[in-house]
């Protein structure tokens, strides 16, 4: 994404959160972030694609942009009912609330590990962000979860960025309706 470009998303994104705020429509809110934690993802999905195009500028607002919104933040997106006409969430999120605050938290601590990888790597990415042929995933779909901070530190920032994939899957999967 060109630096104009992404400056003009993330003015739209702070644009409509503040719009939507002020109109105290929660649903909309969580669309909102869940729509700036998706472009965030695609940056970050496009770097690893092509590492030439990699930014750390870009690369460290991405992994900021889902930090933000992941976590506590997000826990509190859903903290009332989920269920609402205008949502895709499934009710269900209530009834297992302990698991999806645990993926909102977990997306946080990879987006976190992602933000690191961008300050050890400033200028280029490094063979250090990448995973390496035949490394082992670990997680799943069914399994996602963090690893203790130190471990989480020690992985490659392209293996944390597959552990927050699996566990934004996971949580749509489980708590989305299609």
């Amino acid at each position: 994404m060109k630096p104009g470009v992404l400056f003009y998303a993330i003015t739209c994104c702070f644009a409509l959160a503040s719009a939507v705020v002020a109109a105290g429509d929660i649903v909309a809110l969580r669309q909102s972030d869940m729509k700036a934690i998706a472009t965030a993802t695609k940056t970050i999905a496009g770097m690893f694609r092509e590492p030439a195009t990699y930014s750390p500028a870009e690369f460290k607002w991405a992994a900021d942009t889902i930090r933000d919104k992941s976590g506590e933040v997000l826990v509190g997106h859903f903290a009332a009912e989920a269920a609402n006409p205008k949502s895709k969430a499934k009710p269900n999120i209530v009834e297992e609330r302990e698991r999806f605050d645990r993926l909102a938290n977990d997306l946080k601590s990879y987006a976190t590990a992602l933000d690191a990888a961008a300050d050890r790597n400033p200028a280029a990415m490094t063979e250090s962000m990448r995973m390496k042929p035949g490394e082992p995933m670990g997680g799943g779909p069914l399994g996602t979860h963090v690893k203790n901070e130190a471990q989480l530190s020690s992985i490659p920032a392209e293996h944390a960025f597959h552990l927050m994939l699996q566990t934004c899957t996971t949580c749509h999967s489980r708590f989305r309706m299609e």
